[in-house]
C-alpha cells in the first residue's frame, strides 16, 4: 500500500512521520489501516511530494 522500503517507514515512524508500528511477533509487524489512509489523506492535502531521483532539489 505505501511504496517504500522497510528502512524508510521506520525512518519516519522515528520522526513521528507515519503512523506507529504494531508487533504481532518478534518478526512481523502490522499498521493501523486508518492511521495509514489518514497519512495518505494528510499528505495528498498538504500538497507534499516525494522528489524523484535527478529531479534536483
Amino acid at each position: 500500500m505505501i511504496p517504500l522500503c522497510e528502512r524508510t517507514i521506520y525512518n519516519l515512524e522515528q520522526r513521528g512521520e507515519f503512523p506507529r508500528r504494531i508487533a504481532l511477533t518478534s518478526r512481523n509487524v502490522v499498521w493501523d489501516l486508518a492511521d495509514v489512509e489518514e497519512w495518505i489523506k494528510a499528505r495528498k492535502l498538504s500538497g507534499i511530494q516525494a522528489r524523484r531521483p535527478g529531479m534536483g532539489g
